[in-house]
């Protein structure tokens, strides 16, 4: 096979990059390892910055995003029994959109197809060859056959556990990371959701989340040991300690349903740079990974092929390179800035093994900071919604 780009990974990146080349005239094929149901049903992030919003209207794939999706204006701290709202679109002219990953990776595998274009599904054996050369190869299994796939470029947007970022040399590339001494324990639930804008909450007994997915659908998340088997969390032991964490002091209760699937989630931050060697340019959590709490994965995944399509299509239309042998440093100083702003909401809502009182008192004087600071709360808004 021949292509002019190919791109390993059918998640949000792999597939937003492929469309926006297609928008361009540039050829590409996409492999994914999973299957097209696997990939279209697993639950993942929900919550799109206005950026992300804007870049899937604008390249044609947002109308159902337009009628489904559940528009925030603002979001919710709560700590000492109460709850705080920061007007995020008040303070920055922008909102965030509640749309499940899934539900992206849906519409654009949809694009994709009706455009004729390929995506080849539940490939094996991946292999990357020739990346320092005019024309690598990425060789693969399909269908019971060995294929090779010639290509100008390999876009690796395959994941953490993909084989992108292990094709590049040792030595090349520097890891920075660091792991949190808890995890998540989220679930979806048949129950509308019971508020209309997401909860983050700091309690003595830890961490806890309100979010949703549809007006009949709540996600919810508790903070937990990271070696948490889910198996000692039967449904009511959940109900039990989500209402006791977000309990208020007017009386509030959590509406509750039934369990339609639970999961531990892992906490770390993670970035590998640079994110391109050669004819080899990584994006998404294959050089990155933030915790959930800044709701930053799937966003910073499309922002990373944004640039990557625009240098790509420079470079076929005018032979330009500069956009693409600076596509890693523009990436990454948004990376590294929604690292941050992970870190800090992680650090500022979650108790860790061995806080004292007086570090539970320090976080809880950086929360009223943010809820009755206009200007620190304009900070949280601008990096929620999304820096452009």
């Amino acid at each position: 096979m021949r292509t002019q780009v190919g791109i390993i990974g059918a998640g949000p990146a792999g597939l937003m990059l492929a469309h926006l080349l297609h928008l361009r005239g540039i050829s590409s094929v996409v492999l994914e390892i999973r299957s097209r149901d696997y990939i279209e049903h697993r639950l993942r992030a929900g919550v799109l910055e206005q950026g992300a919003v804007d870049l899937l209207v604008e390249s044609g794939v947002g109308d159902r995003l337009l009628r489904e999706g559940m528009v925030h204006e603002g979001v919710n701290l709560q700590f000492a029994g109460e709850r705080h709202r920061v007007p995020m679109t008040e303070l920055t002219g922008r909102a965030i959109t509640v749309y499940g990953q899934q539900e992206v990776v849906k519409d654009l595998v949809a694009a994709r197809l009706s455009a004729g274009e390929p995506i080849l599904f539940e490939v094996s054996d991946v292999r990357l060859h020739g990346l320092d050369v005019d024309e690598p190869v990425v060789a693969f299994r399909h269908e019971g056959r060995d294929v090779e796939l010639r290509c100008d470029v390999v876009a690796g947007c395959d994941g953490f556990h993909g084989v992108s970022r292990s094709a590049v040399p040792e030595g090349v590339l520097t890891t920075y990371e660091r792991t949190y001494p808890f995890a998540w324990l989220g679930i979806l639930a048949a129950a509308p959701p019971a508020t209309n804008e997401l909860v983050y909450c700091h309690s003595e007994r830890g961490f806890a989340l309100v979010s949703m997915r549809t007006p009949e659908l709540s996600r919810l998340y508790l903070q937990v040991p990271p070696d948490e088997n889910v198996a000692a969390w039967p449904d009511d032991r959940i109900w039990a300690e989500l209402q006791a964490r977000l309990a208020m002091a007017d009386g509030w209760r959590l509406t509750e349903g039934e369990v339609l699937e639970k999961g531990v989630t892992a906490m770390r931050s993670l970035v590998v740079e640079p994110m391109q060697w050669r004819r080899l340019f990584l994006a998404g959590d294959a050089v990155h990974i933030v915790p959930p709490t800044g709701a930053k994965g799937m966003n910073l995944a499309l922002a990373d092929v944004k640039v990557l399509g625009e240098a790509l299509a420079a470079w076929y239309a005018d032979g330009r390179d500069d956009l693409l042998a600076s596509y890693s440093d523009t990436c990454l100083r948004r990376v590294w800035r929604a690292q941050h702003f992970s870190w800090w909401m992680t650090s500022m809502l979650h108790r860790f093994p061995g806080h004292d009182p007086y570090e539970v008192k320090l976080q809880l004087s950086q929360l009223r900071y943010v809820t009755t600071s206009p200007a620190y709360a304009r900070s949280l808004a601008e990096n929620y919604v999304g820096i452009p």
